[in-house]
């Protein structure tokens, strides 16, 4: 099918440097967590987005020094030509798609753990990391020496980055990195001709960008990715300020071949890649708007979790930007341009906004994706977001369940040419799903049924049974399947069963009306009385969802947890500040560190997890070897909301196991389970449960994961460098 006309100006052409890129679709650098240890799943992961239509495909935040050393998160690293030889099997797979190759230049200074390396990094100013404050993170005040190195380290890298065949060289003037660090006044307390005025601050940038343009600019791009607003108020830069202010600074240079305009600095990276809980698509364009009306005909790039082509259109049309960035859309569904290209933006994987990306690479792991459970699997299981290995096999398979692993299941079983019936108990698609679509804010996760549903409804080979009620044992054995599949998801334990102490909560029952789950809630189960308590063991979005949901029904809320912060996963997926914020606002007061002794009579009694005494004691049978706490706090709790645990919903394929027997006579063959009834886990976790087990359905035991490939060095391999070779030369002649 042909595109829609109103689209043509998406694949417009568009001059970068002496580089042109095929369309206005741009892959802005993200992370993943391979950098250039994984070349192989590096290669294919980003050479998939160039196949799918993404005329500019970026690394990750690239290391240009071992003074920037990263470790233990994950960059990209141009240190040497091991790097160059890795990192060129990247260029070389979005090459053959005809699409361009970029890497983000990142030099730290202060924010640099560099627990691999161990060298000193250096910035405008000797200051402790203030994302890191706990980690005695320091870097050394340059002098003018200094400068002059670091400059150098930004050319040797970007010739290094040429040589791997890169096309677009970006300096990242976000994160709070070194650039970033010499312009800002919280930062740069020199006196010298790089301190004081913006045009002083300004200088290192600028002659940064002037030595590259020098050095490679005749056959390479050189771009900024700039952070307009760092959203610390006067604290730092201001977009309306010395945001704006600085890109007419570098635009006079003339030394800038493309601006991808973002907000927030390091500690409020949460802001740039906003989660759909805090932030809806194109939430940045009243801090980045201007740019464009500064620089011209000098191309400018804005992110903002577009998904939808006509949101994209209009933020070009509209004069706001000629390329459309993008970094979670573009893994969520690689082919998101060929997507529209080919007339069919209802196929659109679309991202939900969840973060589970990046949460992942924040636990120093491998990316992966709610919505796309292919990512990352490119090269090392062999996996491609829209090619399927077709069964020789076509048997019948009955999946029981439509929850997000039996969804995906049933997707990709269909793909694959499997005769696919599908059965779900309730009226909808979705699974837990149903409910989670419903807490605060939380509407864009339903486009993981949506974009299920509709691609089950294209497929003759798959049935869909919607309103079946619960299957048995009998039910399924009855049914003549080939073989079943069993998708029943999870539960919210009901006796506050969970992580401290792996016990039930005297007191704690919800078959009583003070007690409820979750599930109970969204069901309409009543809160009774005013004071609430959630008692958070889960830690991810649903303790906090409901300590929302309850205060937006007036209740008094107080959220009790045995971790050390609210809604502790947040840390990973950058949501815990507007976690913070958001509860701070509702007045929902937070209790860390303590959990239950007991709830009887309207009131919740806690202890607190460290009341114990610090020095040991003598062993002794029956007692704590430590000076033992006895103290407690006691809640007035007219109701208590029960986020403890979840448990599987695994008794329909335990009873299908126990009756083993009986399978050959009814021609059933085989009974697998996917998803959170073979263990809880994440709905990224679920949903790839589902898809591999598709995916290897004709293997030997399709139940267990087939090896994949893991890339690591070999004892007795060669090493780039080797001991003995020489330090790369950046610091100027003496």
């Amino acid at each position: 099918m042909a595109r829609d006309q109103k689209y043509d100006i998406l694949f417009d052409k568009v001059k970068i440097g002496p580089k042109v890129s095929p369309n206005r679709f741009f892959q802005t650098s993200h992370c993943a967590g391979v950098g250039s240890e994984r070349p192989g799943t590096q290669a294919l992961f980003r050479g998939t987005k160039a196949e799918g239509g993404w005329g500019v495909v970026f690394t990750e935040f690239c290391s240009i020094h071992p003074e920037s050393d990263e470790f233990p998160y994950t960059s990209a690293r141009l240190w040497d030509e091991g790097d160059v030889r890795n990192l060129g099997a990247m260029c070389d797979e979005i090459h053959k798609h005809g699409c361009l190759s970029g890497v983000q230049l990142w030099y730290g200074g202060i924010h640099s753990p560099r627990l691999e390396s161990r060298e000193v990094p250096r910035s405008a100013s000797c200051l402790p990391s203030n994302l890191l404050p706990a980690r005695t993170v320091y870097a050394a005040e340059c002098d003018e020496d200094d400068i002059k190195a670091i400059i150098n380290m930004y050319v040797l890298a970007a010739k290094r980055a040429q040589d791997a065949g890169f096309d677009l060289l970006e300096v990242t003037g976000g994160d709070s990195t070194v650039p970033i660090q010499f312009l800002e006044r919280r930062y740069n307390k020199r006196t010298d001709k790089y301190g004081g005025s913006l045009e002083n601050r300004a200088r290192l940038y600028i002659e940064i960008m002037t030595a590259l343009k020098k050095a490679c600019g005749d056959t390479s791009a050189i771009t900024t990715r700039f952070e307009l607003d760092t959203l610390q108020g006067p604290h730092g830069l201001q977009a309306k300020d010395e945001g704006i202010r600085f890109v007419e600074l570098m635009h006079r240079e003339g030394v800038c071949d493309l601006w991808a305009v973002k907000i927030g600095d390091y500690e409020e990276w949460g802001e740039d890649a906003g989660t759909s809980r805090f932030r809806k698509s194109g939430w940045m364009l009243p801090f980045v708007r201007e740019t464009k009306g500064v620089v011209g005909d000098t191309p400018v790039v804005v992110n903002g979790r577009y998904t939808s082509p006509d949101d994209m259109v209009a933020v070009i049309r509209g004069g706001i930007a000629d390329i459309i960035g993008a970094a979670r859309p573009s893994i969520a569904d690689p082919f998101l341009p060929k997507k529209i290209e080919q007339g069919r933006p209802e196929d659109i994987r679309e991202c939900i906004g969840c973060n589970q990306c990046v949460s992942k690479f924040n636990q120093s792991g491998l990316l992966n994706c709610t919505q796309n459970a292919t990512a990352m699997e490119e090269y090392r299981r062999g996996w491609h977001p829209e090619r399927f290995t077709k069964t020789s096999d076509p048997c019948s398979v009955l999946v029981v369940g439509g929850g997000p692993a039996g969804m995906e299941c049933a997707r990709v079983l269909g793909e694959r040419g499997y005769d696919v019936h599908l059965r779900e108990a309730e009226a909808e698609l979705g699974g837990h799903l149903r409910d989670v679509i419903r807490y605060p804010r939380m509407n864009e996760w339903g486009r993981v049924t949506t974009y299920r549903q509709l691609q089950l409804s294209k497929m003759k080979n798959v049935e869909v049974h919607l309103g079946v009620g619960r299957m048995t044992a009998d039910d399924v054995l009855a049914y003549g399947a080939d073989k079943v599949v069993i998708a029943t998801g999870s539960h919210w334990a009901t006796d506050g069963l969970g992580a401290e102490g792996h016990g039930t909560l005297p007191g704690c029952d919800a078959s009583l009306p003070t007690c409820l789950t979750p599930e109970q809630i969204m069901a309409g189960k009543p809160i009774p009385g005013e004071r609430v308590v959630v008692l958070d063991g889960d830690g991810h979005f649903t303790g906090v969802s409901m300590a929302e949901l309850a205060a937006d029904l007036g209740k008094k809320v107080t959220l009790v947890t045995n971790m050390s912060d609210p809604a502790e996963y947040s840390q990973f997926t950058m949501e815990v500040q507007n976690n913070k914020r958001m509860m701070h606002e509702k007045g929902i007061a937070i209790l860390r560190n303590h959990w239950v002794e007991s709830y009887e009579n309207g009131k919740l009694t806690l202890f607190y997890l460290y009341r114990h005494g610090w020095a040991l004691t003598d062993p002794e049978n029956g007692k704590m070897p430590r000076r033992e706490g006895t103290d407690v706090t006691v809640l007035d709790a007219d109701a208590v909301i029960l986020v403890t645990s979840r448990v599987p919903n695994h008794g329909l394929f335990a009873e299908l196991r126990q009756r083993r027997d009986e399978w050959e006579k009814n021609g059933l063959q085989a009974v697998y389970r996917v998803g959170d009834c073979h263990a809880p886990r994440q709905i990224s976790d679920a949903v790839f449960d589902g898809h591999r087990l598709a995916r290897e359905f004709d293997s030997e035991h399709p139940q267990y994961p087939l090896p994949w490939i893991r890339e690591r060095q070999l004892w007795g391999s060669e090493t780039v460098p080797a001991l003995g070779d020489r330090r790369p030369v950046v610091e100027p002649a003496v």
